[in-house]
């Protein structure tokens, strides 16, 4: 399929615009109601697409013969503010089930448009030409406030209302299988799962070849997770000590292993804003310890750099204002993660056999930390009116152009992203459902 037409990444407002024309065009299928509010009083939208037999009451063959319920999907998009990707893929998803009933003949679909609009009214690139753009309107809240980390990082009265919303809809629909639409700035397409779903790997492995998406063969994200295809990782089981990864968050605590509860499956599918085939490369690494080495020495210098910056704007910083806080506890929260990780790779964890690919998605992760903390904090700082803004605008701008250098860094159009996790969601499903019809 060839894609002539890019878009721009829908706001939540715009997103929610669109699903209520859908639903006013097709009563008797689709639905949207309120599900949930934000910490900022927004509300948050969930769209359901069924068959008319699934609207009403559950009905047998005669009124006192009780129907099982129907099944249903949970896409949840818009989960992390950065990777806006998602909202658009939700809607085009709820056309496509509303145009195939064989779709949705054993599962109603529903699609939650936005769970963190608070944070994507912080981060706002409509149609980033560049990743030196993309990162000027940056915003990513700290874990604890990312509603589906949250409960890998706080006790259960502490929740956010995003993220009680987001396990009641899982306790309301019991889904079969639930998708989180992810997307990274720089790198290729993955897909993490909470468990294993044969037959996954090719499909997803021929959407991204058609499209012209890498796959990430060694996502950093799921370091030393089982991969039974490349670009597919099966995440540690409820009941297994976590490994690999190199965020702070222990997986099996977030809302993904939520449907674990009612027999489901979670699928995160991943997709790029800017491709690189250096996360493609299956080549050996000639000394993957050598270089993580190096990458633990280079995050530090970085990560150094950022924080004597905050350190001389501090006792002048906003902690208060409704923008500036937000930013600077992102800011602070990230710059914390960066000495285990760099002490980590200092101890060069890689494994021997580690390929091009991995020593390629690791660097990535390593640069877009400071990075983001850098651009978080440049947005405060230039608000402010702050002399240092200057100085960390030039870092800024630098570390951007190194970074789309290195990788060779090629924009994948809107329009292409969203078919390609269209694709890839559908093939989940229909994987899914063939070994556990």
């Amino acid at each position: 399929m060839t894609l002539l037409r890019d878009m721009c990444y829908p706001t939540p407002r715009e997103l929610a615009a669109a699903a209520r024309a859908l639903a006013d065009a097709h009563p008797a299928l689709v639905r949207l109601r309120r599900t949930g509010t934000s910490r900022g009083g927004r509300p948050l939208w969930l769209l359901s697409v069924r068959s008319p037999a699934g609207s009403g009451p559950e009905r047998g063959p005669s009124p006192d013969v009780p129907r099982l319920p129907r099944r249903n999907v949970l896409v949840v998009a818009g989960a992390h503010a950065n990777e806006p990707v998602g909202g658009p893929t939700a809607l085009a998803l709820a056309r496509r089930v509303l145009d195939a009933p064989g779709l949705r003949a054993a599962c109603d679909w529903h699609f939650l448009l936005c769970a963190d609009p608070d944070g994507a009214a912080l981060h706002r690139t409509p149609h980033p030409r560049s990743i030196l753009e993309y990162h000027r309107n940056f915003f990513r809240p700290p874990g604890p406030e990312q509603p589906e980390w949250a409960p890998s990082l706080l006790p259960p009265d502490r929740l956010p209302p995003e993220t009680l919303a987001l396990t009641a809809l899982i306790d309301e629909l019991r889904p079969v299988l639930q998708v989180s639409l992810h997307a990274t700035d720089l790198g290729g397409s993955w897909v993490q799962l909470t468990r294993d779903i044969p037959g996954l790997a090719e499909p997803f492995a021929r959407s991204a070849a058609a499209l012209r998406i890498p796959v990430e063969t060694g996502a950093s994200d799921a370091a030393g997770w089982p991969s039974p295809g490349p670009g597919i990782f099966v995440m540690p089981a409820p009941d297994t000590d976590a490994a690999g990864a190199f965020h702070p968050e222990d997986t099996r605590l977030s809302t993904w292993y939520h449907a674990h509860t009612y027999d489901g499956t979670t699928a995160i599918v991943e997709v790029p804003m800017w491709a690189s085939d250096l996360v493609d490369d299956p080549a050996p690494h000639p000394d993957p310890r050598r270089a993580l080495r190096l990458l633990a020495r280079r995050l530090t210098e970085d990560a150094d750099q950022v924080a004597r910056v905050l350190a001389g704007a501090r006792t002048a910083l906003p902690y208060g204002d409704p923008v500036a806080g937000p930013l600077l506890r992102a800011v602070e929260w990230t710059l914390a993660l960066i000495p285990r990780i760099a002490e980590r790779w200092y101890g060069g964890s890689a494994p021997p056999e580690a390929t091009a690919a991995y020593i390629g998605s690791i660097d990535a992760f390593a640069r877009r930390l400071t990075l983001r903390a850098a651009a978080m904090l440049l947005r405060v700082l230039l608000a402010t009116g702050d002399p240092a803004a200057v100085a960390l605008d030039r870092l800024v701008t630098g570390w951007c152009d190194a970074f789309a250098a290195r990788f060779e860094a090629r924009w994948v159009p809107v329009a292409t992203q969203v078919e390609h996790q269209t694709r890839t969601v559908l093939a989940t499903y229909e994987r899914l459902l063939a070994v556990s019809p």
